[in-house]
């Protein structure tokens, strides 16, 4: 059943004033979760955007690599393509090259999918790694401390496309995913666990995200051809960061760059 929640949508004027925005953010969540817990458990997506919030992170000439608590964070995917940890479609492989390479944080820390494996394979490992590391046991699934979404031109989120079987999965914490229209499998966190996470957030960008966006959030409900409307948030709050062309359907911001919506079906 759709839950209400409240959205907050952050627009900026380009994608590189998103990207540093973006940065900022995580290092602010995992800050808060390491005050508070003492690790951060973090899981992150793939895409341009991601990339190029990544290379700031690393960067030592830009202020959020010092900030980070690197030594506490723990890392995981939210999807992975079924390919080899170095071919070029990974999004493991753009992780590693773009930040993971360059900053202190402990190999044992870092949880991939192992995209290269069986599907189902991989998928049963990677969600039994999650059980270990968060000890879980029986139907309990976990929390992460932030979990960072990005929204494709399709209404898909991690790797849950339109009509594909893992919109309807309820039970399982990671599954593989046969995407037809892509004719290749992938492997995906499930969307009961993505809403679990304390803070929870879309990175948006281009002209070519303003419709879809604008149909996920103000359109009919209909999560089988536009999955992230399955994305309300166990915390009844939602962020998203946006550029000003992905932004260009909603309601205007105000003199802030701040909009905010009641998302109830």
């Amino acid at each position: 059943m759709p839950r209400p929640f409240e959205l907050e949508y952050r627009v900026f004027e380009d994608a590189a004033a998103l990207s540093h925005a973006a940065a900022q953010h995580f290092v602010d969540c995992a800050k808060a979760a390491v005050a508070q817990r003492g690790k951060a458990r973090v899981a992150i997506s793939g895409g341009s955007t991601p990339k190029s919030t990544f290379a700031l992170l690393a960067d030592p000439a830009q202020p959020y690599r010092a900030q980070m608590p690197w030594e506490k964070l723990e890392i995981y995917w939210v999807d992975e393509r079924c390919v080899p940890p170095e071919d070029a479609d990974s999004n493991y492989r753009m992780t590693r090259k773009t930040l993971l390479d360059k900053v202190p944080i402990p190999a044992s820390q870092v949880f991939r999918m192992e995209g290269e494996r069986d599907p189902e394979e991989a998928a049963a490992r990677y969600e039994s790694v999650i059980r270990g590391q968060f000890r879980l046991e029986g139907a309990q699934g976990p929390v992460f401390d932030m979990l960072a979404l990005g929204m494709g031109d399709d209404g898909h989120t991690a790797s849950l496309f339109p009509h594909t079987e893992a919109i309807h999965e309820l039970g399982r914490i990671v599954v593989a995913n046969h995407v037809p229209q892509k004719q290749t499998w992938r492997i995906t966190l499930t969307w009961p666990v993505i809403v679990e996470a304390r803070d929870l957030f879309f990175l948006i960008a281009g002209k070519d995200k303003a419709d879809p966006l604008q149909r996920v959030l103000e359109g009919p409900y209909d999560p089988e051809t536009l999955p992230s409307q399955l994305i309300q948030p166990r915390s009844g709050k939602l962020l998203m960061l946006l550029d000003k062309t992905a932004a260009a359907n909603l309601p205007a911001p105000g003199p802030d760059g701040v909009g905010k919506m009641e998302i109830a079906r």
